[in-house]
């Protein structure tokens, strides 16, 4: 069986977890806000903030 992937939003901002996408959010502090929450219950997971306009990672 073969996951789905989610593609790359093209605007706006989505947060990485463990290199899998997972929400997307229309502000970069709304990404920010829910990537340091889910950083705060669980801090082993990698969590990065994609930024579509720029093409960038952030990581948190």
């Amino acid at each position: 069986m073969v996951a789905a992937t989610r593609e790359l939003p093209a605007f706006g901002y989505a947060l990485e977890v463990d290199g899998r996408l997972k929400s997307e959010f229309a502000t970069r502090d709304g990404a920010k806000a829910g990537g340091e929450e889910l950083k705060r219950r669980f801090p082993m997971l990698q969590i990065r903030i994609y930024d579509a306009q720029t093409h960038e990672r952030e990581e948190i």
